[in-house]
């Protein structure tokens, strides 16, 4: 089943706001919709791998999927979800960094994140599909349409060897198309 990117800047906003005083489900979803990493990747970080990173650190590691490398940089918004969390949790190193709350040292499953993106997407209304891909695909929208981002810079971003692959991934709208007819030369 396909899942839809979240489009709207201020859904954006209201999840995180949902979020405020749930800080590592803050992170998760700042995390996802910051990096386009998908989410099996970071459900695989350690607490240390990040506790230390700066604004700009480069954290590589290799896809569970593709076995490629991949990295992961820390922007303003992941340092800051990433101290948020530190403040409020008593993580080891060794801890996974979305560590399931039912006991041992695991992370977080796929099936737990999409049941967490539905149940935030609900929240503040909206409707559609969503799920844990959700948020790798609201970072592939939000650099399209708010940056302008190229859909050759998403590909290699997304490790995308076919470009129908990232096509897809785009959530080119209908209306995108027929805005464009308009244009005249």
């Amino acid at each position: 089943m396909k899942v839809q990117p979240i489009t709207e800047v201020k859904d954006i906003r209201s999840i995180k706001k949902l979020l405020s005083n749930k800080s590592r489900d803050k992170l998760l979803f700042v995390m996802g919709i910051n990096t386009g990493l998908r989410v099996q990747d970071i459900l695989e970080i350690k607490t240390g791998e990040v506790r230390d990173a700066t604004i700009g650190d480069r954290i590589s590691f290799n896809e569970l999927k593709t076995g490629k490398v991949n990295v992961l940089i820390i922007n303003k918004e992941i340092r800051q979800s990433l101290d948020d969390y530190f403040n409020e949790s008593d993580l080891k190193d060794t801890d996974y960094l979305f560590k399931s709350r039912k006991g041992r040292n695991y992370p977080l499953s796929t099936h737990a994140v999409t049941i967490m993106v539905k149940m935030w997407t609900e929240s503040v209304n909206l409707k559609g599909n969503y799920g844990a891909h959700t948020l790798r695909k609201t970072w592939c929208y939000i650099q399209r349409k708010e940056f302008g981002v190229s859909w050759e810079l998403i590909a290699k971003r997304l490790n995308h060897s076919n470009p129908a692959v990232t096509r897809r991934y785009l959530g080119v709208k209908e209306e995108e198309v027929e805005e464009i007819l308009l244009n005249g030369v």
